[in-house]
């Protein structure tokens, strides 16, 4: 026990944050039935294991020292619909195909984190919505309601926590089939193609590298006179905003011959921008787990904020345990985060530092559709690179809303998507989302970004 009292504070339990103001909670209208689901929530098997959460810390705390680089990418929300094969695996390829592009632009090894398995709710501007007149609940994801604007579709139901929970486990079956079988195998990167790739700009760059690639192993297999057995699968871990917390502590549990809390839905619960308070209910839920979280850092936040954050949810300065996810926005971040980085600094904070070049790049055009502008992303994501180099600290890692499907949802990029488009494959419920186009160019960009820099290092 006393081992368990270093890494759990002795005030916490799962439950201790149902004592504090909790932002962003849906209001069930029968507390009884939403008892019942979560006593059946905390019976059914964890979705992710104690050993894999701590895998996963250690090589952040790698990220951490520079040594590896973090790719963490998928919908702004999952519905129910889209668990289907064809769109998982679409998903992991794209994000396969960006990893490949990092790694040969930045010589680390890459942590692959999907968003995905369990990003089913969302936070929200408003709690009700109106049309013509009618006000109803706001749709905060699948995991709560539907999206369809009637008052049975709108209202919080609670057995939709138990269809969330049972998709993010075919999810994370469908995932974990798939590496196994040999599907992440770098002996044949051509399984992750996607159609419409091929026609992309980027495709002969991409093609020569996966061909580079895969001659070095050939070469390295013939020195070493067999199969690089290491090159047949990758670890791949799963993410999501800890939202609703009553379904968060449903799934948090000790286990045998390890000490404290986890949170077994998922490996990296992150806590989004709109619930951080410092006495709010989701940093008590957070402080007390054994998972590495994320914390999304944008504005309105002071540098001593950040800092009481940090040693809230990490008061024992565990490398890897903590991932500051900056979303600042194109035109905010040279003024916002110079003061955040230099309070870390003076505070020896062991943080992970992640750009997140999406969320705060958010507008709306003239005829209604909400998107995000290809050059905005890049540029908030280079400033960042700058900024932290400057600042002698090291850009750990990246945050994309993507899919791998042919949406029209953002504008730019070397795919050409423009405002007159997006009414064209505009399929997401509620962010705008990089198409696998998109994505990849991201990926290149970064790659030219970090080999850039890695050359100057070396001169």
């Amino acid at each position: 026990m006393e081992c368990n009292k270093t890494v759990t504070p002795a005030d916490w339990r799962p439950e201790s944050w149902q004592a504090k103001p909790a932002a962003q909670q849906p209001v069930y209208p029968d507390s009884a039935v939403l008892r019942t689901v979560l006593r059946q929530l905390a019976c059914l098997p964890p979705l992710v294991t104690s050993w894999e959460v701590e895998n996963l810390k250690q090589q952040l705390a790698g990220a951490v020292m520079g040594e590896r680089f973090l790719l963490q990418g998928g919908d702004c929300s999952e519905s129910f619909a889209d668990c289907e094969s064809g769109q998982i695996a679409a998903k992991l390829k794209i994000l396969l195909q960006m990893s490949l592009v990092l790694v040969h632009g930045s010589e680390k090894r890459l942590i692959r984190v999907g968003r995905f398995a369990g990003q089913y709710a969302k936070p929200r501007s408003a709690d009700t919505e109106t049309q013509a007149g009618v006000t109803l609940p706001v749709y905060r994801g699948d995991l709560v309601n539907q999206p369809g604007f009637t008052a049975p579709e709108r209202t919080p139901d609670p057995e939709r926590l138990l269809r969330g929970y049972e998709r993010s486990a075919l999810t994370i079956n469908f995932i974990r089939a798939l590496i196994d079988g040999g599907f992440a195998d770098l002996h044949h990167p051509e399984y992750w193609d996607i159609d419409f790739v091929r026609n992309s700009p980027l495709a002969a760059e991409y093609t020569r590298m996966v061909d580079s690639i895969r001659e070095s192993l050939q070469f390295m297999e013939t020195v070493t006179g067999g199969r690089l057995a290491d090159m047949n699968r990758v670890d791949f871990y799963t993410s999501h905003e800890g939202l609703l917390l009553h379904y968060e502590q449903a799934q948090t549990r000790t286990v045998p011959r390890r000490p404290g809390w986890y949170n077994l839905s998922t490996h990296f619960p992150w806590i989004g921008n709109r619930t951080r308070s410092l006495d709010g209910a989701h940093i008590e839920y957070f402080r007390g787990i054994r998972n590495p979280v994320g914390l999304k850092v944008g504005d309105p936040i002071e540098p001593e904020e950040v800092v009481a954050l940090c040693e809230r949810l990490n008061p024992l300065d565990e490398p890897g345990k903590l991932m500051l996810i900056l979303r600042f926005g194109a035109e905010g971040i040279q003024k916002q985060l110079p003061p955040i980085i230099e309070a870390i600094q003076r505070a020896k904070k062991p943080v992970l530092w992640c750009c997140d070049p999406m969320h705060k790049n958010t507008e709306v055009t003239g005829n209604g559709f909400k998107t995000r502008r290809f050059d905005k992303i890049l540029s908030e994501l280079e400033q960042a690179y700058a900024i932290l180099t400057e600042h002698h600290a090291i850009l750990g890692g990246v945050h994309f809303e993507l899919t791998g499907d042919e949406v029209t949802e953002c504008i730019g990029g070397a795919s050409g998507v423009t405002e007159a488009d997006l009414h064209r494959a505009y399929r997401t419920p509620v962010d705008p989302r990089l198409n696998g186009e998109q994505a990849l160019e991201m990926a290149f960009r970064l790659a030219r970004l970090m080999k850039k820099e890695r050359q100057r290092a070396k001169a």
